[in-house]
């Protein structure tokens, strides 16, 4: 399988970050580890061989990237106010600094003229992070599989609230956008998948109220529960990779 390496300074966050990007040609896949997890852990932890079929035949390029959770989501002892803002200097890396990298090396990979949408994708705390890109900046993410997440910020930020944290709460903003939002067209254009067991150290009840909204709003989403011996671990995610990417790609 054929990898790259990347380490660049991240203006947004100034300090270097690093990622890696997994295979020759094909669609750009975002791939954001479990809580604060790196970059190196798509590998490490064998997601590789879960993608390996549309990584080897150039039908996805795979880029694994660093979180920031232990600043920010997991710091619990810091002060919240700081901590989102952290966070959303994140975000910001991710939309303005990485995502355009990611779409040159895409291009010229596929000797591509346009600007391709991205697949976001992520387990656990990572899967929260990817549901949260896909629906702020469909304008960048066309794709999404969110597998064993947690769709409230109140899993970070326990009761504390403010602007931002609302903005990084998928089941707060969908709940308040108006079923004639203009977004909800565009992300009818787009395809995601959800997907949570039910069983040991699974949290499903946010996934079953995203499913909610999105089906009060018209919003185009496969949300799948998948039953209570389904346990929020690595062999499961691998399994949940290999059945719902043929969807994804087709």
């Amino acid at each position: 399988m054929e990898t790259q390496y990347f380490k660049h300074y991240s203006p947004a966050l100034g300090r270097d970050m690093e990622c890696k990007v997994y295979g020759r040609k094909g669609r750009p896949v975002l791939f954001i580890p479990c809580q604060d997890g790196r970059f190196f852990d798509f590998e490490n932890f064998r997601m590789t061989g879960a993608w390996a079929p549309w990584i080897e035949s150039g039908q996805v390029m795979v880029c694994s990237i660093d979180t920031l959770d232990a600043e920010t989501w997991s710091k619990k002892d810091a002060d919240p106010y700081w901590r989102i803002r952290r966070h959303e200097q994140w975000v910001a890396y991710i939309t303005d600094e990485l995502v355009p990298f990611l779409r040159e090396l895409v291009n010229a990979r596929n000797g591509w003229t346009g600007y391709p949408g991205i697949i976001a994708a992520g387990c656990s705390l990572g899967a929260t992070h990817a549901v949260n890109l896909y629906f702020r900046r469909p304008d960048l993410f066309d794709g999404l599989l969110a597998l064993s997440g947690v769709y409230s910020a109140s899993y970070g930020f326990d009761g504390y609230m403010d602007e931002l944290v609302y903005r990084n709460s998928p089941v707060d903003y969908l709940a308040g956008m108006t079923p004639d939002h203009p977004l909800i067209q565009e992300y009818n254009r787009h395809k995601g998948i959800v997907c949570v067991g039910q069983g040991p150290w699974e949290l499903p009840e946010t996934t079953r109220r995203l499913g909610e909204l999105c089906r009060e709003k018209g919003i185009a989403l496969w949300v799948d529960l998948w039953g209570h011996d389904v346990s929020h671990d690595w062999p499961w995610w691998y399994k949940q990779t290999a059945y719902f990417v043929p969807h994804l790609l087709g």
